[in-house]
């Protein structure tokens, strides 16, 4: 028994590798195409690698998205191989044999043509080079990834009814996941559109609240501040700003503490603050501030900040848009 564990924990290791390596794979091609990697993510249904930004190109998104199934499709492939030479030797050629056909339907299985599956991500590339239209693209293969994950969750009742319960419920699971995420996906390229030509200047608060460095924490903690809505702080001596404070950093100061902790002690110093210019786009703004795990930056130009954009800012903005643009629909067929 103590022998079918040791093989069991082995395979189970070398599944999880092979999972890892075909997000590798994703992440390996991102980097070359110089597209940032945040982080690779196993979780039930296999891996993400969690990009920054979107490729900027049709031809980048398909060698991203293709990477991951041919790493797959590789590793089947050799341990198909390690079973057909093992085959006297059951405690290799019966783990080889499961793994080579894990590898293979994991390699298949994201191949199917719709989001978030790598499949997803080739269609969205081929439309994406054959229209030359980004946004369009991507709901395509999100409407095709919705269609994929009700089919599954179709089948899965199927099978359900049919007298497999257990695959039948996996299935029908599996396209709820599909399903969430691909809807996701939509909403996202709604997004990316709606804020599409907006810059950050268009949206920034040029209102910006100065504080001197002596000024002790305790100080920005006052209901004033807070009711007003002030969320950063610029330490500056007379005309200069030499860094910025969020309440978030005061937060992390012990409350007995912030009498005596000056704003100088805590801010970030001007040189090291993460910044966009006024003509950034708002979803580059954004996307900026999830890559730092921010949610404000000041937008600065030759040296000068001219103003503050927050992630509360550009969701304001996409709401007020998303209410006009609803009411510009419902007012049209009326008065025409």
């Amino acid at each position: 028994k103590r022998q079918y564990w040791i093989i069991g924990l082995f395979i189970s290791l070398l599944f999880f590798g092979s999972v890892l390596a075909h997000e590798l794979g994703h992440a390996l091609l991102a980097l070359r195409n110089e597209v940032p990697v945040k982080s690779i993510s196993l979780f039930l249904f296999g891996g993400v690698a969690q990009i920054t930004r979107e490729p900027r190109t049709p031809g980048s998104e398909f060698r991203i998205a293709i990477a991951g199934p041919l790493v797959s499709l590789a590793l089947g492939l050799f341990f198909g191989l390690v079973y057909l030479l093992s085959q006297n030797v059951a405690v290799i050629a019966a783990p080889a044999l499961w793994l080579a056909r894990i590898n293979i339907i994991l390699a298949l299985f994201n191949r199917i043509p719709g989001f978030p599956l790598d499949g997803g991500h080739v269609l969205r590339a081929v439309v994406w080079q054959i229209t030359g239209q980004e946004f369009r693209s991507t709901r395509i293969a999100s409407v095709a990834g919705q269609v994929v994950a009700y089919s599954f969750v179709g089948f899965g009742i199927l099978r359900l009814f049919g007298g497999n319960p257990v695959n039948g419920l996996w299935l029908a699971f599996i396209g709820f996941f599909l399903r969430n995420a691909a809807s996701s996906s939509y909403q996202y390229a709604d997004m990316q559109e709606a804020l599409q030509g907006v810059s950050a200047a268009d949206v920034m608060s040029r209102d910006l609240t100065r504080i001197p460095g002596y000024m002790p924490l305790s100080s920005l903690t006052d209901p004033q501040p807070i009711a007003q809505g002030t969320r950063a702080f610029f330490v500056s001596d007379e005309n200069e700003i030499r860094g910025m404070l969020t309440l978030t950093d005061v937060a992390g100061i012990p409350e007995n503490h912030r009498p005596l902790t000056t704003a100088d002690q805590v801010m970030v110093p001007e040189y090291l603050l993460t910044s966009v210019d006024p003509d950034t786009e708002l979803f580059n703004a954004l996307s900026s501030m999830e890559e730092n795990n921010i949610k404000q930056v000041p937008v600065i130009e030759n040296g000068n900040i001219l103003g503050l954009l927050s992630r509360d800012q550009v969701f304001q903005y996409l709401r007020r848009k998303t209410e006009l643009d609803f009411l510009t629909r419902r007012v049209s067929p009326s008065s025409a």
